[in-house]
């Protein structure tokens, strides 16, 4: 059963002090005749290489995740399956993800960042060839469910390592990377099915062969923590909370819920939504949405990165509420031109809230905390993106169809928001969303 339990935050740890691979260049344990170590630490990759490794993973896997989206359609057109059939293959890998973060997100803590990632690689690769062999809906349920527990279990070690390695600059970059990911995956499928043969395996070999590239750069990355005892206890679904990060994650989570809700609806529903109202079947123009949606989400975090926290929070959630309005009244009024510049406003919000999220929490985590505080963000992110996703999936077959559920969709996001301002607001009075002593990309 999982528990809930707020703990004092402790004394900080060094990630580094003791780490097979932390000695410097030059120390008596790397010189020697016959010494090994020393021989292996030589070959490691250099820290900023070793943080753009973490930020292609994290990138790749998440491009990984929609890849799918420009290819429902191909699918239910060989398959025949109805349109909530594509909402539960959406959702059961965000279940997926779920179940990853909690059973496996503090696992790097105790056996290191290392072998988590390198399993996880190995994960992925697997479900790749399963989706590329996939002859039915269960094969891609199958590769879904294998996807969703591997990155799971890799987002949490990923964030970890790239705070290890440098704090502020991981914090910024956990912020970016999920948006480049998401809009690369989009956008690549829908050009490979629209001008490639064999779609159905061709985005999904690629995606092979770039994870076991990054499987090679990971065994020459060096170890940033020391393994500890209680790693198998780790494994049991427990979500701590610290006590320096319980009130700053009140104000993360309404937000984090919102602008992951929205990544869902676009992720399920956008490439139908952007078929129908453009009149085109192009594949990617099916992408198209979830593109520029999170595209524009990975930019706003780069022009934001040097805003106060509080007002990259309030840019988020305005963006938001204006942009999934506009959506709406696109949606209404058929309009494709005012669908797809909604589209670009709400992504604005969907990476200014999510980078705000990330920073009104990641910084007050504790060195040895940073994988379990983050896998913690992740879950609800993940709920936010996978449970409204399924219950559209319903509704589209079973109640108004795609242009009403989109239309409650959107206002059921609009009153996340609308939360999340009155959270924000609320933390402004009693400081829950301060950043006190920790320096972001020239933030204190």
């Amino acid at each position: 059963m999982t528990k809930l339990s707020v703990v004092p935050a402790s004394t900080p740890a060094s990630t580094r002090a003791g780490a097979p691979d932390a000695a410097p260049a030059g120390s008596a344990s790397d010189s020697g005749p016959g010494s090994a170590a020393g021989s292996a630490r030589g070959r490691r990759l250099p820290p900023n290489v070793a943080l753009y490794v973490l930020a292609s993973i994290t990138i790749s896997f998440l491009a990984a995740s929609s890849a799918p989206t420009p290819l429902y359609a191909v699918y239910q057109a060989e398959w025949g399956f109805d349109p909530i059939t594509t909402t539960v293959v959406f959702g059961v890998y965000a279940v997926a993800v779920l179940f990853g973060l909690l059973t496996m997100g503090k696992l790097s803590d105790h056996v290191g960042r290392r072998p988590v990632l390198l399993a996880a690689l190995a994960a992925q690769a697997a479900s790749m060839v399963v989706f590329a062999t996939a002859g039915g809906v269960s094969g891609l349920m199958v590769a879904r469910i294998v996807q969703g527990l591997s990155t799971g279990a890799a987002l949490g070690a990923i964030g970890a390592g790239m705070m290890d390695i440098d704090r502020p600059r991981g914090t910024i970059t956990n912020a970016v990377v999920p948006g480049i990911g998401t809009a690369a995956g989009a956008l690549v499928s829908g050009l490979v099915v629209q001008f490639l043969p064999a779609p159905t395996h061709l985005v999904y070999l690629g995606l092979l062969a770039v994870f076991v590239l990054q499987a090679v750069a990971v065994a020459l990355t060096a170890e940033t923590v020391t393994r500890k005892p209680g790693a198998m206890a780790s494994l049991v679904p427990e979500i701590k909370l610290p006590r320096a990060v319980r009130r700053p994650m009140l104000v993360a989570v309404p937000v984090l819920f919102a602008v992951w809700a929205l990544a869902g609806l676009y992720g399920s529903l956008g490439p139908s939504l952007a078929r129908q109202l453009t009149g085109s079947s192009s594949e990617v123009l099916g992408g198209l949405s979830l593109f520029v949606l999170a595209g524009v989400a990975a930019v706003s975090v780069l022009v934001l990165r040097r805003a106060a926290t509080r007002t990259v929070m309030l840019t988020g959630i305005l963006a938001l509420i204006a942009g999934v309005a506009l959506t709406l009244v696109s949606v209404r009024d058929s309009s494709a031109t005012g669908f797809f510049v909604g589209t670009a406003i709400a992504g604005v919000g969907f990476g200014s809230g999510f980078q705000g999220g990330i920073r009104t929490v990641m910084p007050l985590a504790r060195p040895h905390e940073s994988s379990g505080v983050l896998s913690l963000l992740f879950v609800v992110s993940y709920l936010g993106m996978g449970v409204p996703a399924v219950i559209a999936g319903f509704l589209v077959v079973h109640a108004g169809g795609l242009t009403a559920t989109a239309q409650e969709y959107g206002l059921a996001v609009i009153v996340l928001a609308a939360f999340a301002l009155l959270g924000l607001g609320r933390g402004g009075r009693d400081g829950a969303a301060a950043l006190p002593g920790e320096r972001v990309a020239g933030n204190t």
